[in-house]
């Protein structure tokens, strides 16, 4: 009887409830618990409750490794050369007439019209920066900082544009200035929010709050509210009701410092080794020669290529620290693979280690890294080139500076089409044949490949049609037509056969 009672007993725990049973084994591994997952901890807080105690901290170790780590500042380059480039995001108007024609006239006086707010001086308030600069400024600032923030103002100056830029670091907008205003507005970390979560201003610090040094007391810095509508705020927003922004180099901030700690102890080590010290000890530490005193510790001096004889009862015992150096490269390696994997950048290009690459490895990590500056290059057109653009735009016509009709604002705004830089490849004579196969397959459009390279079809046909009538104005004939070979038309034969033949 108490054998059945046994088995009763384990039909009537599949029979319970699964909340009442002890469940014994976890479906999702994430979940398990025990001696091996003890250390592992999580909370299931909201973004900014993760986010409001520890950002001022992150930010400040990000920008220590961008300032003192090699890898750090080589990603930041990396991203200033990739996303943004030599020369920047560009702007190519595509605005049309009713009947689908280019507005020739109006394309061109904006695109004149905002060269001129892009050029060195222009674009931010205090004359410092060209729009290649800002941009390059926004993309670091988020990798680093985690946010971009910039208030728009308004000048009207006669000669300078209509609407300028000023960048404020995200120090300025106060993290511990949170709580609920008597509008009913919600300020969290600095960003006054409404009931739908909506930025509606921001509360900035007067002057930045680490600049007491010169002559500022923090006592008498002041918090000023602006309008949601004069700040572009740019970062990367990963969790829903996220209201600042993170660096993206919080996440590879311990292991870089951890490697950077390890190559510096292996670096002193090594310095250490190949100095070769010793001690000199005698029975009773008496009647030792010495050349010199340090402390009334006697030391004897040594030089390449010197022998020393020691006295009766005076012994040697080197000094001589020993760290295995074998697998430095190999774990140093492994370690900045992850970095790389994290920061999603290829670690060819991180370390810049070409060391036994082959064509198609480089080209394959190449592809990867530009799908990834191209993601990129379309996050800083949308959250900071068009927001730019259409306040430079209203203003810039509103006040009259070009002579077009603001009814037509939203004609203007979508034809503006912005592109970001392209890049060579590794083996152009393949990737030329292979954009040439597509076109005449039909599969690949002269747009197409005009991306490519960050330019537009219009207006690299347009450079053509000017290098010939250069090349007419000074008499040179170009030795390759481009689009194939040029094709003589073909006459109809009117004469006849045998007059033909005769002639």
């Amino acid at each position: 009887m108490g054998l059945l009672d046994i088995f009763r007993k384990r039909e009537d725990a599949k029979r319970m409830h699964p909340k009442t049973q002890k469940i014994q084994h976890r479906i999702y591994k994430a979940a398990e618990t025990g001696r091996l997952f003890g250390d592992w901890k999580s909370n299931d807080n909201s973004a900014d409750a993760e986010i409001r105690y520890q950002l001022k901290l992150i930010r400040e170790r990000c920008r220590d490794l961008a300032r003192n780590n090699e890898y750090a500042r080589r990603y930041i380059k990396l991203l200033e050369r990739n996303v943004v480039g030599e020369r920047g995001i560009s702007l190519q108007m595509k605005a049309r007439e009713p009947n689908g024609v280019l507005d020739i006239v109006a394309n061109d006086q904006i695109e004149r019209a905002w060269r001129q707010f892009t050029k060195l001086g222009a674009p931010t308030i205090d004359g410092r920066m060209d729009f290649v600069d800002a941009q390059n400024f926004v993309i670091s600032s988020v990798a680093r900082d985690g946010e971009a923030i910039i208030v728009l103002h308004e000048n009207n100056e006669p000669g300078m544009p209509s609407v300028q830029i000023q960048f404020i670091e995200p120090d300025q907008v106060d993290e511990t200035y949170n709580g609920t205003l008597q509008n009913g507005n919600e300020v969290r970390m600095g960003v006054e929010l409404n009931d739908a979560r909506r930025p509606v201003a921001y509360h900035v610090f007067e002057n930045h709050p680490g600049d007491d040094i010169f002559n500022m007391k923090k006592s008498n810095i002041k918090r000023m509210r602006i309008p949601a509508e004069r700040v572009i705020h740019i970062y990367d927003q990963e969790r829903a009701g996220q209201t600042r922004g993170v660096p993206w180099l919080q996440s590879v901030a311990a292991p870089l410092k951890m490697l950077n700690g390890w190559r510096e102890a292996s670096l002193v080590n090594q310095r250490a080794s190949a100095s070769k010290m010793g001690f000199f000890t005698t029975p009773a530490g008496e009647n030792f020669p010495a050349d010199d005193y340090d402390n009334e510790v006697p030391l004897i001096d040594f030089e390449p290529g010197t022998l020393h004889q020691l006295p009766e009862g005076v012994s040697f015992e080197a000094f001589d620290p020993h760290n295995p150096t074998t697998n430095f490269a190999d774990f140093e390696r492994q370690i900045l693979k992850g970095i790389a994997s994290s920061l999603n950048v290829s670690y060819i290009d991180l370390a810049n280690d070409l060391e036994s690459v082959s064509y198609s490895s480089i080209r394959q990590g190449a592809l990867a890294d530009r799908d990834n500056y191209k993601a990129l290059q379309g996050f800083m057109i949308r959250h900071f080139i068009m927001p730019v653009f259409e306040a430079w735009l209203r203003a810039t016509i509103m006040d009259e500076k070009i002579n077009l009709p603001i009814e037509k604002f939203d004609k203007w705004m979508d034809g503006a089409e912005f592109r970001g830089r392209g890049w060579q490849w590794v083996d152009p004579k393949k990737e030329m044949e292979a954009s040439i196969l597509g076109l005449k397959s039909g599969v690949l459009t002269m747009q197409d490949i005009a991306n490519q390279y960050g330019r537009d079809v219009e207006e690299t046909m347009a450079q053509i049609a000017r290098d010939k009538q250069l090349a007419e104005q000074f008499g040179i004939t170009f030795a390759l037509e481009p689009f194939g070979a040029a094709q003589m038309p073909i006459e109809p034969d009117v004469t006849g056969g045998e007059d033909a033949d005769s002639n």
